[in-house]
C-alpha cells in the first residue's frame, strides 16, 4: 500500500472553530435530522466491487462519529479493532456495528455499540443528526450517526472487540493536508481510499472515507 499526498483544496476551517456551540449549531444544520431511508438494493453501488455479486441483501449497520468535548477543543473518537477479530482485525474504525432487531433506530445502534466497545454512556451523548448511507464492498449499508459527547469518565476498550481507543483533534480532521491516498490491490484490481496518519495510527478504507465525507460536510455551505 502506497500513500500519496493530494493537493489541498482552497476551503479553510478556522472560522468554524471559533466557538464550540456555534460549531455544533452550524454542523447540526448540515446533518439529516432523521435516519435516511435505506435505498433499494438494486440501486446501490459499493465502494469497491467484490469478485462475485452479493448473494444476500445488504446488512444495515451504523457507526458513531462522536465529537468529544475536551478543554483544548473537540476531538473525534476512533477505535483500533482487536487483532483477534475475524473481520477487519487490527484496523481503525468508528464505534459501530450491525443493527439489531431490538434497536429503535440506527442512532440506538450506534450508541449501543459505542457503549459495548468503549464504555461510552448513552446519557453523555446527544445525537445531532445523520449522514447519508455508505455501501461497502463487504455488503454493509452503514448510516453514520453524529453526536456531541461530554464524557463523565475515560473510555475503556472492551478487550474482546477493541485493542485501543484514541482521539484525533477535530482541527486536524478538517485540515486538507491531513489526507493522503491509499492504494490497495484486490483480486488484481487497484482501489483507492483516503488515508490519515495520526500519532502512530493509520486510518484508511471505510473509516477514512467516512471521515473525509464528514469533513466535506462540515465545510460545505448550509442547506437553505
Amino acid at each position: 500500500m502506497r500513500c500519496t499526498k493530494l493537493p489541498a483544496p482552497t476551503i479553510t476551517s478556522g472560522a468554524l472553530l471559533s466557538s464550540d456551540d456555534i460549531f455544533i449549531e452550524r454542523l447540526s444544520a448540515r446533518l439529516l435530522p432523521a435516519p435516511p431511508p435505506l435505498p433499494p438494493a438494486d440501486s446501490l453501488v459499493p465502494d469497491w466491487a467484490p469478485e462475485r455479486p452479493f448473494a444476500r441483501p445488504p446488512v444495515p449497520a451504523a457507526v458513531l462519529i462522536a465529537l468529544i468535548r475536551r478543554p483544548e477543543g473537540f476531538t473525534v473518537l476512533y477505535t483500533e479493532r482487536s487483532p483477534d477479530l475475524r473481520s477487519h482485525s487490527g484496523q481503525v474504525a468508528f464505534p459501530g456495528g450491525k443493527v439489531d432487531a431490538g434497536d429503535n433506530d440506527v442512532g440506538a445502534t450506534a450508541l449501543r455499540e459505542a457503549n459495548e466497545e468503549v464504555g461510552l454512556e448513552a446519557g453523555d451523548a446527544r445525537i445531532m443528526g445523520f449522514m447519508p448511507t455508505y455501501f461497502t464492498g463487504t455488503n454493509y449499508l452503514i448510516t453514520p450517526v453524529v453526536a456531541d459527547v461530554t464524557p463523565r469518565g475515560p473510555f475503556v476498550p472492551n478487550p474482546g472487540e477493541v485493542h485501543s481507543v484514541f482521539e484525533v483533534p477535530l482541527e486536524r480532521i478538517l485540515a486538507s493536508n491531513a489526507y493522503g491516498q491509499a492504494r490497495i490491490q484486490r483480486n488484481g484490481v487497484e482501489h483507492r481510499t483516503w488515508q490519515i496518519d495520526h500519532d502512530g495510527h493509520r486510518i484508511w478504507g471505510i473509516t477514512a472515507n467516512l471521515t473525509r465525507r464528514f469533513r466535506d460536510l462540515v465545510l460545505s455551505e448550509p442547506v437553505p
